[in-house]
């Protein structure tokens, strides 16, 4: 792992992870890395180490070109907002080194994620049809689909949480396919799964269900009702959240190609891009469920940014 902790190669602590101003811990009982998963291993085994873990990390489940290809495009695009750095190849995704205006950034954004390129990205056969032995049934996947980028050196970084406090007004069975577009080495601050933590979701759902049960359906099903941490998170403290439950935050160098499916119930987080090379972290975070089951109403609309979801 390229770790820019260094700890592995050499046993010295280095900068560290960093989420929301804060340093992770680099001690063993508090920091490890994600065990990924051969794809080849079968669906029924991948389905029982999901089940067993809250996570399963599938290793090279895409064609790593078609991703770096699909990463191209995406910057490609992009780069006319002046968010590339001018000269490069979009595939590097190096930020340029000015911000570009938000709203440029933003526009172009809206409109990936409404193409039919994107669209084709997340419900490629090799996905599709993997989902629907997975999940035992024909796979529905939500319309509301989230591509993210982040730039190196900022701030930006996705407080701890689990899914369903999004997703509360339909099923439960729902499951996230995050998808790294491009190489996401740990430095890059792609997710992290604090270690178990499927049962602890579990249970802070049971007790949100009744602490809320007087409040309306409307109120009760949305992130940001009266009840709840701003926008629906547990936490924004991430080191205090594996001191408090005693656990580990499990970080892995994700690489093009891979495929992380977690349950609604596992907490994650995201800590800051400090890549030293200045690329752009990109991700696509999408939903599938059995047809079946119930649908969330609020899912069926393309991502907006502040859509309150």
């Amino acid at each position: 792992m390229s770790i820019s902790l260094q700890t592995k190669q050499t046993g010295q602590e280095g900068p560290g992870l960093v989420a929301n101003g804060k340093v992770l811990s680099t001690a063993p009982d508090r920091l490890g890395f994600l065990t990924p998963t051969d794809p080849g291993i079968g669906v029924d085994a991948i389905r029982r180490l999901y089940e067993e873990n809250g996570y399963v990390w599938l290793k090279g489940f895409l064609p790593r070109s078609d991703v770096i290809d699909f990463r191209g495009w995406v910057f490609g695009h992009m780069a006319k907002t002046g968010l590339i750095a001018a000269g490069t190849d979009p595939r590097d995704g190096i930020a340029a080194a000015a911000a570009p205006e938000g709203r440029d950034v933003d526009r172009c954004l809206m409109s990936l994620v409404r193409s039919v390129a994107y669209e084709g990205f997340c419900a490629q056969p090799r996905i599709s049809r993997f989902m629907d032995e997975f999940l035992s049934g024909i796979s529905y996947l939500h319309k509301r689909k989230i591509m993210r980028h982040v730039r190196p050196g900022t701030t930006t970084a996705t407080p701890a949480h689990y899914d369903l406090v999004y997703l509360r007004g339909g099923t439960s069975r729902v499951v996230t396919a995050w998808i790294p577009i491009g190489d996401i080495p740990v430095e890059m601050g792609g997710l992290v799964y604090l270690e178990g933590s499927h049962a602890i979701g579990v249970a802070m759902e049971r007790e949100f269900g009744e602490k809320n049960k007087d409040l309306s359906v409307e109120e009760r099903v949305s992130a940001y009702n009266r009840n709840m941490t701003e926008g629906g998170w547990v936490s924004k403290d991430l080191p205090d959240m594996a001191e408090r439950f005693d656990t580990r935050w499990l970080a892995a160098d994700y690489e093009a190609g891979d495929i992380m499916l977690h349950s609604p119930f596992m907490i994650h987080a995201s800590t800051t891009n400090q890549d030293g090379r200045q690329r752009l972290r990109l991700s696509t975070d999408i939903r599938y469920q059995n047809v079946e089951d119930e649908i969330d109403a609020r899912w069926n609309n393309h991502w907006t940014l502040g859509d309150m979801l």
